[in-house]
Parts: C-alpha cells; sequence; structure tokens
C-alpha cells in the first residue's frame, strides 16, 4: 500500500494545492481560465499525441474497451437518471447528474496517474474512455437534458450543438494525430517535437493544480449565489454511484466478456476499472452552467467524488495491482 500511496498521494496532493490557492486567493480567480486554457489547448494535447504517437495503432483501435466502456456508459446514464428524476429533478438536472456519473477524469487526472502507476502501455486504454466520453456520453447527456414537455424538440438540436463543440476541442484531434503518427511512422521535425515533449511534461502537475483551482472557483461561485445551507439531497448517491458502482459494473461486465470469449486481456480491463474509479470529470460544472442544470449539485459532486477518491482509487489500486 505505500508504494501505491507513493504514486496516488503527490497527484491528489496537487489538487488541494490548487483548490486552496484558489480558495484563499493565492490564484485569483480571473487567471483560471488562462491555466485552464494551457492545460487544454497547449500541455494536455502534446501530452496525448506523446502517448498515441508511442502506441501501436493496433492498441488505439482496441474494439473490446469500446465496447466495454460505451455499454456500461449507457448502463451509468439510465441507472442515475432513474434512480434521481423525481420531485424538483427533471430531465436537465438528472442529464447532468448522469453525466457527473459516468464521466471520470480521464483527461487532466487519469492519463498521467495511470502512466505513472502501471507504465506507458496503460495510455492506449486509457485513452478510449476519453474519446468515449467526449463524444458519446457528453452528447447523449446534453441531448437528454432538453428532453421536456416544453422542448423535446430540442434535444436533436443539442445533439448536433454537442458534436459541434467536439471538432473545436483539441483532446480526440491530438489523439487522432498521434494515432496517426504511430501507424505512418512520421513524426515531426526534431526541434518542433522538442516542444511538444516541453508542454507535454508540464501537463500532469499543471492539470491536477488547475482541477483543484476549478472545483474551488466553482465551490466559491456556487456559495455566493445560494448562501442559506442546502440538504444533500441525492448528492451521495451519485457519488456513490461514481466511486463503487461504475468500476465495479465495468469490472463485472468485463468479466464476463473474457468469460465469453470477446476481445479484451486483463491488463486493458484493469485499466479501464481504474479509469471508472476516478473522481468525475471537473468540466461538468461548466457544462451544467451554459446549460441552466444545477451547477451547486454538480460542482458538490465533483468536489465530493475528488476528495474521496483518493482513498477509493488507492483501494481499487491496491485490490487489483497488488
Amino acid at each position: 500500500m505505500q508504494q501505491i500511496l507513493l504514486v496516488t498521494f503527490p497527484f491528489f496532493a496537487l489538487v488541494l494545492c490548487g483548490y486552496l490557492a484558489g480558495r484563499r486567493r493565492m490564484l485569483p480567480l480571473e487567471a483560471i481560465p488562462g491555466l485552464n486554457t494551457f492545460v487544454l489547448y497547449f500541455a494536455l494535447p502534446c501530452m496525448l499525441y506523446r502517448f498515441a504517437a508511442g502506441t501501436p495503432i493496433v492498441k488505439l483501435l482496441d474494439v473490446g474497451a469500446f465496447a466495454l466502456w460505451v455499454v456500461c456508459a449507457l448502463v451509468m446514464v439510465a441507472l442515475t437518471i432513474v434512480t434521481t428524476k423525481k420531485g424538483a429533478i427533471g430531465w436537465n438536472d438528472a442529464s447532468f447528474g448522469a453525466l457527473v456519473a459516468a464521466f471520470p477524469n480521464s483527461g487532466f487526472m487519469g492519463m498521467p496517474l495511470l502512466v505513472s502507476l502501471l507504465g506507458a502501455r496503460a495510455a492506449a486504454p486509457a485513452m478510449v474512455p476519453l474519446a468515449v466520453d467526449m463524444v458519446i456520453t457528453s452528447s447523449l447527456c446534453i441531448a437528454l437534458s432538453r428532453l421536456s414537455a416544453a422542448n423535446a424538440g430540442g434535444a436533436r438540436r443539442a445533439a448536433v450543438n454537442a458534436l459541434k463543440s467536439v471538432l473545436v476541442n483539441p483532446l480526440p484531434w491530438a489523439i487522432m494525430l498521434g494515432g496517426l503518427s504511430s501507424a505512418t511512422g512520421f513524426l515531426p521535425w526534431k526541434p518542433l517535437m522538442r516542444v511538444v515533449e516541453m508542454l507535454a511534461d508540464a501537463g500532469s502537475p499543471t492539470a491536477l493544480f488547475t482541477i483543484g483551482a476549478v472545483l474551488a472557483r466553482s465551490q466559491m461561485s456556487v456559495q455566493a449565489q445560494h448562501p442559506a445551507r442546502r440538504g444533500v439531497g441525492d448528492v451521495p448517491l451519485v457519488v456513490l454511484y461514481k466511486l463503487i458502482v461504475h468500476p465495479a459494473l465495468i469490472f463485472g461486465v468485463g468479466t464476463l466478456a473474457m468469460w465469453l470469449g470477446l476481445p479484451l486481456d486483463p491488463f486493458t480491463l484493469t485499466v479501464l476499472v481504474l479509469v471508472a474509479a476516478l473522481p468525475s470529470a471537473s468540466n461538468v460544472p461548466m457544462l451544467t452552467e451554459r446549460f441552466g442544470a444545477d451547477t451547486g449539485r454538480v460542482a458538490r459532486i465533483v468536489l465530493l467524488t475528488t476528495a474521496c477518491a483518493f482513498l477509493t482509487f488507492s483501494a481499487a489500486v491496491a485490490l487489483l495491482v497488488e
């Protein structure tokens, strides 16, 4: 367990540093979007490109991993909506609750953490959930959020808009370009590749620090808009879904798939279970704000999953890896 904590503790400690810097205004809130832009458009794409370019293309096109993640993501979305859509929680809030339950922080946190734990070969299976969640899970939940008695026709438009947003997101393009380099053996001019490597090296610590700062900003924004104390509602239930049910579902369905002889190897399944055990993606509160859902509820879920994942994720690593 000590060896696991030697890897996991620094990652979660960097998130805590970013959170404290944001809460104490050591990092101005106005600077957080710039920090986020650096990670999203420069450091993280370079990190993903480097991992993809260094991975055999056959590993990136893992049909078994793709099918397993899609099926379990659909189950998580359905389970969360069915069990939380009641009372004041309509389609909009239930759908974004489902997204925060099914979408782990596989980009900013998962990729560097899993590579540190399991080595470079964990990069390929870890990219599959990231691609699926950015394209399929997010688009589905945004479309479902528009399903209301007064706005049933908005679901199609919301899905189209969500897919358009994928086209301007640099992360899928970075994975695709890395896969192309892997398939063709072509790499950028060496001085340019050195720039890519320097930005990639900056990706992990900056991304983790940014997660903490974004969480602090979300919490302060919610407290400013809703200063009155609110009940916990279904927040603990969704946290349970994300940290316990999601990885257990991946493990159970994946084990059954291997028993049936489907194309999925034990190492890939281990990586996918650990990705599912990660906390919720930190970009979901921004989506809820954009689409008029309960940002406070989602921000609390992301914050709690991030705090609790230090224990639950470390326990998952101890069970699966040791």
